[in-house]
């Protein structure tokens, strides 16, 4: 990604999501107590999604039948051309299996790779559906948390290696939500290759993959080797991507048949594989022509980033910005300033009005932690960073 593009989209019109039935403004009552907060939690856009898919939907609307339909061959090809372009990694069309969205396919993943009983590793604090996938299903969660040192997140690889004895299976999130790191690529031969001697199957939730700032570059974990693409289930999808996950289109790349077989069989079981004539559309038009705005998109994101950073100087380090690698999400520790989690949640909803995803939900290591999510138009961030500057009188 270059360090400067020419600027074709415009990420600072405000757009008003009121009203159109979406989760991150028309449930604010209902998830904050306050219906006027300033929602920056769920983790989409509010930025319009692109007009290459806006007119790509178009087309199909107008034509006055939506039956029963299927994924043709170009959809799974755009895939293909996108990964290879994106993240140098060649795969087949073969590999590719359908699925409503990574939610599930975790889900799946965890009723058709694992017994009730096994024992499945996550690393807190992590996006919590990986916990619910794993208790939901009566198996056994082993917390492998991450370490903050200095500032980043780094794995705990000894206590990893001693859990990956006995467990049966891995949630891994790369990039990581929330702490916003992308893993490198010794990071990564060192998770595979214990996972490989142990027999661990690897769930490899790379859905903000797209998703990278400048200076950084995801490696997806099964391009890694032949030996660990043999135990890796990758899920991406171009929801994160291009702001459509309202269409319920996602993927899941597995390069060993056997492991293949028995995950398109539970999709077929529950009669998912039909999908989304809409969310094809969108995802295909969205890989076909999606370059050029995903890198705007995440130079806007960085100086998003920035004015955060920038803004919380004044707090003299009582809150701080854990410095992000990827994704839109802002991480950051409220841990310096004298309140416990209840009590920063409370300042900011019924001080600050603001709605951010509070820390504890993803798991140890959360506390004294807010999500914030930073895909919006800057003005709305400076707002948001003056209301919280003013509520904590910090």
């Amino acid at each position: 990604m270059s360090e400067y593009c020419f600027v074709m989209y415009d990420f600072n019109k405000v757009v008003n999501r009121e009203s159109t039935a979406n989760i991150k403004y028309d449930l604010r009552a209902k998830f904050f107590g306050n219906e006027d907060v300033l929602p920056m939690w769920v983790a989409d856009m509010d930025f319009e999604t692109p007009d290459f898919i806006r007119d790509a939907v178009i087309k199909r609307v107008q034509h006055p039948i939506y039956g029963y339909s299927f994924r043709p061959e170009s959809y799974y090809q755009s895939i293909v051309d996108w990964v290879k372009k994106r993240h140098d990694w060649a795969i087949d069309t073969d590999w590719i299996v359908y699925t409503p969205g990574i939610v599930p396919a975790l889900n799946f993943s965890t009723l058709v790779f694992t017994d009730i009983g096994d024992e499945i590793i996550v690393q807190p604090p992590v996006y919590f559906p990986f916990f619910s996938a794993v208790t939901d299903n009566k198996r056994v969660q082993l917390n492998n948390k991450l370490q903050l040192k200095n500032g980043k997140y780094l794995i705990d690889f000894d206590d990893f290696e001693r859990k990956a004895q006995k467990a049966k299976m891995f949630f891994l999130s790369s990039p990581h939500n929330p702490t916003g790191r992308v893993w490198t690529k010794d990071e990564l031969l060192h998770l595979g290759e214990i996972c490989v001697r142990n027999n661990v199957i690897i769930i490899s939730d790379e859905i903000h993959n797209d998703l990278i700032l400048p200076g950084y570059k995801h490696i997806p974990l099964a391009s890694l080797s032949s030996e660990i693409a043999d135990i890796t289930v990758t899920c991406i999808a171009p929801s994160k991507t291009f702001n459509i996950a309202g269409l319920a289109t996602s993927s899941v790349i597995i390069s060993n048949k056997i492991l293949r077989d028995k995950f398109e069989n539970i999709i077929a079981r529950y009669h998912l594989s039909l999908g989304n004539v809409f969310g094809a559309i969108a995802s295909e038009a969205g890989y076909r022509h999606g370059a050029n705005w995903v890198d705007e998109l995440m130079h806007y994101v960085k100086k998003n980033f920035e004015e955060v950073e920038q803004a919380l100087l004044s707090t003299n380090g009582k809150i701080k910005l854990i410095q992000p690698e990827a994704t839109y999400l802002a991480w950051l520790d409220f841990s310096e300033t004298g309140y416990n989690d209840k009590q920063i949640k409370d300042i900011l909803i019924n001080k600050a009005g603001l709605g951010f995803s509070h820390g504890p939900v993803f798991g140890d290591g959360g506390q004294g932690f807010q999500r914030m999510n930073l895909a919006t138009p800057r003005s709305l961030v400076v707002e948001a960073m003056e209301r919280l500057i003013t509520a904590f009188n910090i």
